[in-house]
């Protein structure tokens, strides 16, 4: 449900801002990067605006008087029809939705990568180049992990997409073979 809920809002905002150009869905993108910081960083607000016993009506006073005439109006109405509608707990997520479609757009991809061991700079300026090469993406934006788990090689996450050519899921895929081999 909130995946849907997600993406109903993050699309109706990609749409308003596209309407005036990618330019405008850019500077919308940084704009809610800054809010989700803000509203990352007051806990005490988040609450506020979850809490139950709070009347919606005050809920809406407290984002009009926060937001409205700082933020852009685009972004100010979704904050209003996110309480209005009691989707409070989900803007995370339609703020990570929109960003993602602006960023596809744009054709940025986000990958997570993970290694064994850390990798120097020019071993993640080259799995960057061979992910632009592969991707269609023009730009990446890449976060590396170590694993030492994994004993050797990477595993890649590009959206729903998982390249895994680790140590360790070869092992265990020759160990399933060994144990399906019957003695004879």
């Amino acid at each position: 449900m909130a995946k849907l809920v997600s993406k109903t809002y993050g699309e109706a905002l990609y749409e308003v801002a596209m309407e005036s150009g990618v330019d405008r869905a850019v500077g919308l993108m940084e704009e809610i990067r800054c809010v989700s910081e803000i509203l990352t960083a007051n806990p005490q607000f988040d609450g506020l605006m979850k809490h139950p016993g709070v009347p919606k009506q005050d809920k809406l006073k407290v984002v009009e008087d926060v937001f409205k005439g700082r933020v852009s109006d685009e972004l100010a109405g979704l904050l209003e029809v996110v309480v209005a509608k009691e989707r409070y707990g989900e803007l995370q997520a339609v703020f990570a939705y929109f960003t993602e479609r602006v960023k596809e757009q744009l054709k940025i991809g986000t990958a997570y990568v993970t290694t064994a061991v850390e990798l120097n700079a020019d071993q993640q300026k080259a799995v960057e180049k061979r992910l632009l090469e592969t991707s269609g993406y023009e730009k990446m934006e890449l976060f590396y992990e170590v694993d030492a788990s994994i004993i050797g090689g990477m595993i890649i996450r590009i959206n729903d997409r998982v390249v895994d050519s680790s140590v360790r899921t070869k092992l265990n895929g020759l160990t399933k073979q060994l144990l399906q081999i019957q003695l004879g």
